[in-house]
């Protein structure tokens, strides 16, 4: 993982905030990582593979902590909101970004066990994240939790009924926040990035299925730009998309994030 550069001026400054991220080993957990303490944040770096969180929280030095996290398991995700508020004094910020797309197959082709796991990881997950950080958020009287969403929420593709049906749930969830939560302070939104160059491309790509397995590696965006698009979330700037989903397909959003090319 490179290091991020200096971030353009717009952007929020998160210097004494904390953020917890999921799935953030790799891809965009790990670009929003670099990001948000570039921001000035605390970062705690939850993911499944312990040695990668580590190697870059290593990089980011002090105000970053890896912490091993399934975040299918309640009782981890809540163990790892807990490590980050007596390491850091707080949780201000959470990111929801663990999720998988493995195994790809057909309804009638598809495995239940595999099917269930990715439903207990890409929806079960979010929830997870979002019950165990509420206590602490509402308490506090604010708090930001971003999940990252995908167009697969709102459109069925063929091979991901498991990756379709866990977003839309998802996304769901998102707008069930923010109608209970908003008047606590609690600020809930979606990302949905498109195409990222990640290891998850790379197994869309594998299984065949589908016109995105067609696409090149030069059609998906960089993981940092959803990275900063999440960052801008967490701003004032944002507000007007409280309880809903932001796609960073749409060329105003990249515009006002900064990413354009």
């Amino acid at each position: 993982m490179t290091e991020i550069p200096s971030l353009p001026s717009h952007l929020p400054d998160l210097s004494g905030k904390t953020a917890l991220i999921t799935g953030a080993s790799r891809g965009i957990g790990a670009a929003a990582a670099l990001v948000f303490a570039r921001a000035g944040a605390n970062v705690v770096l939850a993911a499944r593979s312990l040695n990668d969180s580590a190697a870059i929280a290593q990089q980011i030095g002090e105000k970053a902590r890896a912490v091993a996290c399934d975040v299918a398991d309640y009782a981890q995700v809540s163990a790892a909101v807990e490590t980050t508020i007596d390491t850091f004094g707080a949780l201000n910020i959470l990111i929801n970004n663990a999720g998988v797309i493995e195994p790809i197959a057909r309804l009638d082709e598809s495995a239940p066990e595999g099917w269930g796991m990715a439903i207990d990881i890409n929806l079960k997950g979010v929830y997870h994240g979002m019950h165990a950080a509420l206590p602490g958020m509402k308490a506090r009287g604010n708090g930001t939790i971003l999940t990252i969403s995908s167009g697969a929420a709102h459109n069925a593709i063929e091979g991901w009924s498991h990756y379709c049906a866990s977003k839309a749930g998802a996304a769901m969830l998102t707008a069930m926040l923010h109608k209970e939560e908003a008047e606590n302070g609690i600020r809930a939104m979606g990302l949905s990035p498109g195409t990222v160059a990640t290891q998850m491309q790379r197994e869309i790509k594998a299984s065949g299925i589908n016109p995105v397995s067609a696409l090149d590696w030069s059609d998906h965006i960089p993981a940092d730009w959803p990275a900063l698009a999440l960052l801008w979330m967490c701003g004032p700037d944002a507000d007007g998309w409280l309880g809903q989903e932001i796609s960073l397909r749409d060329p105003e959003i990249r515009k006002t994030v900064g990413v354009t090319t």
